[in-house]
């Protein structure tokens, strides 16, 4: 069964460092495109930034120039460094794992804190 297991999460002041990691185990890691979402109370799950088996990476626009995702293939493991962090970036941050419709898998989430 196919796993994607975050950490990394917590809590940090405003301004602050965080860098997310999602391990994945029993998937061809290198063909699937890897995205973090995440999801405020409240509020509907949101792409942050995905990058695709190639290399290519797409952000939404808030997190432009402060977020960066990145992977390493040898080791099924995706991450996602988010400096400047914001109050607004409080969220659950979850891994999603993707190749197609029937192969969409999903983390468990981790919580990111930003509060002073």
């Amino acid at each position: 069964q196919v796993q994607l297991v975050e950490s990394g999460g917590g809590l940090v002041q405003p301004g602050g460092s965080l860098r997310l990691s999602c391990a994945a185990s029993r998937i061809m890691f290198s063909i699937y495109t890897m995205a973090w979402y995440r999801q405020a109370p409240g509020k509907q799950r949101e792409l942050v930034a995905s990058i695709t088996g190639g290399g290519t990476t797409n952000y939404v626009d808030i997190v432009k120039g402060r977020f960066t995702i990145s992977k390493d293939n040898a080791k099924k493991t995706v991450y996602l460094q988010m400096n400047t962090l914001k109050p607004e970036d409080t969220a659950v941050y979850y891994c999603n794992a993707r190749a197609g419709i029937n192969f969409d898998f999903w983390g468990q989430g981790t919580q990111v804190t930003v509060s002073s």
